[in-house]
């Protein structure tokens, strides 16, 4: 296996020179790209719509139509779905990759061309082992074989031509037969749908294997690791797999899981890479071990456009090129596809920490949100869950807040709440149950990790006395009409406020 190691390490570092090229040219490179998709696109029904044949330049291109979300872009996906061809995008679009839903959806659906497929997804998956192999050249990571986690894999059938599943579905469906040889576990555990026995079938088909790498969402990871622990009697991942090098994450912010991951895996030598992927694209990989910044993947098929959040709202504002970003300041990423998504504003903030090369860090979410263990969870789910557990429960709420608690020792993870009600619910418990019953309802990803408390548990609520949001908003020189209560959260700082203002009023 050695040979075999020593191979794919060289096929993977041949990549570093083309990554060096889109590094040292970065405004060309995205010319290129946006010039490429404009004339793959031009017979499109968006292309005649927009006369892409006339476009020959950036502007040009900005100028043709406003900023596009998933609900101005969905009827277009819908047709594609039903099999309509040339659409958005010139191939053929069978697979869509599900993920969790806008304002007015549960579940979006993002078009996954065979182009992006090989150019963006792939291609990032193959970037990310060559940036790895290039900063450990030493690695013998291939000598083993990679635990890749994903979310939940089902694939469902649209019609005789299409499919639907999230986004590691698709992939694992479209992977090239050589890679089943160097993953685990094998695709009839991975398709699994019903998490629970999952974990467990993974568990037993991975513990004996000599894993050198992981990839997938801490959360998960962090149950089947657990899992292992208990089935071996080991007392941590290094004794279960004395190979193991590599721990590749995304998704979700892993600071919460750092302290976790050191005790499972207790080796200073271990290598975390962080990368940026979603459903509509693979954006970003951290090629330096020493720090948290990724590089901005510029050669994926992807046309990048970014909005300054003062700005954000207006789907006719003026948006950036790379020659014109800022360091440090918030913006919203808008992108142009070879899966056919145009000026699509895909909901997350990143700030530039380099100019040269581009790295960023992601900053956020647009809207207001917990995502803690991947649920997406915005607040219009939170709103609108909020609204039917209180007309049930003749109910009447002032301010709310909400956050993470994050996953310890022997429990999983979960939401708590702070809300000060005008009428208090009849019954409280009632609340607590109609309200996660209605975030399930509102959002699939939710719904997945609260399914039988694998990954989320029943949300915590406090009941907030009268006064207590004003004491606190006023502590913080927030009082006045252009200042809001957070209603969400990624991180517990507002509720650990106000929790300590809840103790005091106790006392």
């Amino acid at each position: 296996m050695s040979i075999i190691n020593n191979i794919v390490s060289w096929i993977m570092k041949k990549r570093i020179h083309q990554i060096e090229l889109f590094m040292k040219y970065p405004h060309e490179v995205q010319e290129e790209w946006l010039s490429n998709l404009v004339n793959t696109a031009k017979s499109t029904e968006w292309g005649k719509q927009y006369d892409f044949k006339s476009i020959n330049s950036s502007k040009d291109f900005k100028q043709r139509f406003p900023i596009q979300n998933y609900d101005t872009l969905k009827p277009f996906i819908e047709r594609m779905m039903r099999g309509e061809k040339n659409i958005l995008w010139s191939s053929n679009i069978t697979w869509f990759a599900k993920s969790s839903g806008t304002t007015s959806d549960k579940s979006k659906f993002i078009p996954v061309s065979e182009e992006s497929l090989e150019e963006c997804h792939f291609k990032g998956g193959k970037d990310m082992l060559a940036i790895y192999c290039n900063n450990r050249p030493e690695t013998k990571m291939f000598t083993g074989k990679s635990l890749v986690m994903g979310g939940s894999h089902q694939i469902n059938q649209l019609n005789d031509e299409s499919s639907y599943g999230d986004l590691s579905a698709v992939l694992i469906q479209n992977l090239p037969i050589w890679a089943e040889f160097l993953r685990v576990p094998d695709l009839s555990i991975a398709l699994m749908d019903e998490w629970e026995a999952k974990i467990e079938k993974m568990a037993h088909a991975t513990m004996h294997e000599d894993v050198t790498s992981i990839s997938g969402v801490p959360t998960w990871t962090i149950i089947l690791a657990k899992r292992i622990l208990e089935l071996t009697g080991k007392n941590n991942l290094l004794e279960v797999w004395p190979n193991l090098e590599l721990y590749v994450h995304g998704a979700v912010n892993f600071t919460p899981y750092r302290e976790q991951f050191k005790k499972l895996i207790p080796s200073s030598d271990m290598y975390y890479l962080e990368t940026y992927n979603a459903s509509e694209g693979f954006f970003g990989i951290q090629d330096q071990s020493d720090s948290s910044e990724m590089l901005l993947m510029l050669d994926y098929g992807i046309y990048y456009e970014f909005l300054p959040m003062e700005d954000y709202g207006n789907p006719w504002a003026k948006t950036l090129d790379l020659s014109e970003v800022e360091l440090n300041k918030n913006y919203a990423i808008i992108i142009s596809t070879n899966g056919g998504l145009w000026r699509y504003l895909i909901g997350d903030t990143i700030k530039f920490t380099s100019l040269n090369p581009f790295r960023i860090q992601i900053t956020g979410r647009t809207r207001h949100f917990i995502n803690a263990f991947g649920e997406e969870l915005i607040i219009d789910n939170a709103e609108q869950a909020l609204t039917i557990a209180t007309k049930s429960t003749n109910s009447i709420i002032k301010d709310y807040t909400a956050g993470p608690v994050y996953f310890s020792d022997g429990e999983s993870g979960g939401h708590e709440w702070i809300i000060e009600f005008d009428k208090r619910p009849d019954d409280i418990e009632k609340f607590i149950a109609l309200l996660d019953e209605n975030l399930k309802k509102q959002n699939s990803d939710y719904e997945a990790k609260r399914h039988k408390d694998i990954a989320l548990r029943k949300p915590v609520v406090h009941v907030a006395p009268q006064g207590t949001f004003y004491n606190w908003m006023k502590s913080r020189g927030k009082l006045g009409g252009q200042h809001k209560v957070p209603r969400l959260a990624n991180d517990r700082k507002y509720l650990d406020e106000l929790l300590e203002i809840l103790v005091e009023q106790a006392v």
